[in-house]
């Protein structure tokens, strides 16, 4: 997936699931779409992205 981060053993890119899940569609709908994940690998992509954010610097933009 060109370097992208996926869900162990699929090919369903982290990203993905983190901007389905920011658009209002529910763990269970997600299930279905990709049954070959879990309630579990989507957890692990929750805790992925905060993990990535929290190591992160914010330095203001002057506008």
């Amino acid at each position: 997936m060109y370097g992208k981060p996926v869900i162990k053993g699929t090919r369903v890119p982290v990203d993905l699931i983190l901007e389905k899940l920011s658009e209002g569609e529910s763990i269970n709908e997600l299930l279905k779409s990709y049954p070959q994940i879990s309630v579990e690998a989507i957890s692990a992509c929750l805790n992925f992205a905060s993990q990535f954010i929290r190591n992160e610097d914010a330095y203001p933009i002057a506008s």
